[in-house]
């Protein structure tokens, strides 16, 4: 909120890099909606433990339908769409 108090520009977060770990992007997904973030950076793989980099971080597709239900839910609790 403090970034679109300040600044015209969108704010973009990214829960994969800022986290490091695939267990807790969807919830710091969720936090962000939550907090206005005008964007989100997700890393998703088909097969993570396969990816040659930042595969402990990414998302499998099932994990980020999972994260985008979640993020839905939070976003029209506060009456904003996805």
């Amino acid at each position: 909120m403090y970034l679109h108090a300040k600044t015209h520009l969108p704010v973009v977060v990214d829960p994969s890099h800022g986290t490091g770990h695939s267990y807790l992007v969807p919830q710091m997904c969720a936090a962000s909606v939550a907090a206005g973030a005008d964007g989100l950076i997700i890393e998703v793989h088909p097969n993570p433990e396969a990816a040659l980099s930042d595969g402990y971080q990414s998302l499998d597709f099932g994990q980020f339908e999972q994260a985008l239900h979640l993020c839905r839910k939070v976003a029209g609790a506060l009456g904003r769409e996805l």
